[in-house]
């Protein structure tokens, strides 16, 4: 048994002694297998007074056929951090849970957590390794939430497929439904609205998305699938039960059901 890894990540003892492990050191694709392989779209995150909520629709699509309808893209990664994942999802989960293990190790090894900074800055290196995976084809871009301890509030960094971290203030989307996600949360956040207000914006934003582009799937009430909705504030993360969540949903579809393009942005 090893008991000191010589390192304060995860990542790094793993790539010294068992390379094999990482889903980016398993040997190139002779050729770009992108489109064949099922992709998740998309997360959407704002920030509310003393917090940040993090949600992501359940579609998962190969090409244009869906191939999973209820796929989870929104991880918790830590009591106070989430991450929610786009592009190819088979390594982009793989990728989620090998950062949780990242942000244990380093806790347990160090005696102390990663500021907001560290955890978004962790996670980018990591993105980075994928890169050679990521120019055939096989793209992961996550995007990273956390409740700042030392700020009182909640903060996104969304990546590049180079691993660069780039803060985004107020509100973020990723995935193919982010232009469209990105334009309602534009026009319905409110800064230090409530956590409930939030959802709510988050998930008019994701139905948007939805509402346009095909690889993003809306709330399916039929079969009983809601988007994954996160809410992490100085209590810590927590996952809405679908049951909250299906009361958001049905606000927001009694509300479309009047008006279908969804709430309208004061002028003043």
């Amino acid at each position: 048994m090893m008991l000191d890894t010589g390192s304060p990540s995860f990542t790094e003892f793993l790539s010294s002694y068992a390379p094999h492990l990482l889903p980016w050191r398993r040997g190139l694709p002779a050729e770009p297998v992108g489109e064949q392989i099922p992709h998740a779209t998309t997360i959407v995150a704002a920030t509310f007074a003393g917090g940040v909520v993090m949600a992501g629709d359940r579609r998962a699509t190969s090409g244009n056929m869906i191939s999973q309808r209820d796929i989870e893209k929104v991880f918790r990664t830590d009591e106070y951090s989430c991450v929610g994942i786009a592009g190819t999802a088979s390594i982009g989960i793989e990728l989620a849970r090998l950062y949780c293990v990242e942000l244990e190790h380093y806790e347990k090894r160090e005696g102390r957590v990663l500021s907001a900074e560290g955890k978004a800055n962790r996670l980018a290196t990591m993105i980075r390794g994928n890169l050679p995976m990521a120019m055939q084809g096989l793209v992961v871009v996550p995007m990273f939430v956390a409740y700042d301890p030392d700020r009182g509030e909640g903060r996104i960094f969304t990546y590049d497929v180079g691993g660069g971290p780039y803060e985004q203030k107020n509100y973020a989307a990723i995935g193919s439904g982010s232009i469209f996600a990105r334009g309602a949360l534009k026009k319905l956040y409110r800064e230090n609205a409530s956590a409930d207000d939030t959802v709510l914006v988050c998930l008019q934003a994701l139905y948007d998305a939805a509402d346009d582009d095909a690889a993003t799937g809306g709330p399916d009430v039929n079969r009983q699938i809601y988007p994954v909705v996160a809410v992490i504030d100085e209590e810590g993360f927590r996952r809405l039960s679908d049951e909250e969540v299906e009361a958001h949903v049905r606000t927001l579809l009694e509300g479309r059901s009047q008006s279908p393009d969804g709430p309208h942005a004061p002028l003043r």
